[in-house]
């Protein structure tokens, strides 16, 4: 079968498609033929050795997937071949196939296709986890959305106006300001255009109680300015390069908390919590509160643009790797 190989660090350009031996799952496993596979920040740090997983060499990128079941192995007896699926190997996803343990495996909703199941785990996973578990956003609070066109941002754009959330949406340019409005930003503010604390400020009297944050930098910085008394601010991750520190005195001064939100361990340390956050995710696609843009499709061979794109902040919502 084909897959994209990363057989040394390095950037999307060093990655190649070759052909690899089909999977055979092992106990409590699942191979999955991928319809599929979303593309995600993690995946241009993951093959660069810059993650939290470092996979030996070589290995094939790509943590989410949805598609059908072909095999199962030993013990596995909630799902068969031909079942629709989403699944979060972690690894493997550029490929025809992937094995998933059975525990990263669960069904696909009816009436969601393939290419849009394998953009909602984890923007959405993230952005629900993130706002309800860990920022315990609540109705009627101002909510700041970095990074806000992205996948990640424009899932916590959606999912905050679902919880009932004044949602604020930042972003570096007109039309991607007007993606997060299309998807329910009430204000949006273009922070190239200079200092956007002020303005946040005077659309929340005060400031805003969660702050979402994958870009960091200067913009973490720019967020401790304009955060509410007692607000929290969610680090994401660090899309613009700099690893931001908090002074301890603002922390201190204004009783604000920054949370760090790492989605993925939830998977292994609290898989019920993330299957409640599913049922809810699905429920709002459902009744049409949340609405997952992918904004390109493309075949294996061009993944290594894809993640060049994502890595370069060129990308609206998500992109799609259809194997």
């Amino acid at each position: 079968m084909k897959a994209l190989q990363c057989h040394a660090w390095g950037g999307p350009d060093d990655l190649v498609v070759g052909d690899v031996p089909e999977p055979e799952p092992g106990p409590g496993e699942i191979v999955v033929r991928v319809e599929g596979c979303g593309v995600n920040f993690a995946d241009t740090l993951i093959i660069q050795g810059t993650y939290q997983v470092r996979p030996e060499h070589p290995f094939t990128p790509g943590m989410e997937v949805a598609g059908t079941v072909l095999k199962t192995g030993s013990g596995v007896e909630d799902f068969g071949p031909g079942d629709a699926v989403i699944g979060m190997p972690g690894v493997g996803g550029f490929a025809e196939q992937v094995v998933c343990k059975a525990s990263q495996v669960m069904r696909r909703p009816a009436g969601i296709d393939a290419v849009t199941a394998a953009a909602i785990p984890i923007v959405y996973g993230t952005a629900h986890i993130g706002l309800e578990h860990r920022g315990m956003l609540q109705p009627g609070e101002s909510l700041l959305v970095h990074g806000a066109s992205g996948g990640v941002g424009l899932a916590a754009v959606e999912v905050g106006k679902a919880m009932g959330a004044l949602v604020i949406a930042t972003a570096s340019s007109a039309d991607k300001l007007e993606t997060a409005r299309r998807h329910g930003a009430d204000h949006v503010i273009d922070y190239q255009a200079g200092e956007f604390r002020n303005e946040v400020k005077e659309i929340t009297k005060g400031g805003a109680d969660v702050i979402f944050d994958p870009v960091g930098g200067d913009v973490f910085d720019q967020s401790l300015r304009c955060i509410a008394w007692e607000g929290r601010l969610l680090t994401i991750g660090f899309a613009s390069g700099r690893i931001p520190q908090a002074p301890a005195n603002i922390l201190l001064v204004k009783n604000i908390s920054v949370i760090g939100v790492h989605w993925s361990n939830y998977r292994e340390s609290q898989p019920e919590l993330l299957a409640r956050s599913f049922d809810r995710i699905f429920t709002w696609i459902s009744d049409g509160k949340l609405r997952p843009l992918v904004s390109k499709t493309c075949a294996l061979e061009e993944a290594p643009q894809a993640l060049a794109d994502l890595a370069g902040r060129r990308a609206r919502g998500k992109i799609v790797v259809t194997p």
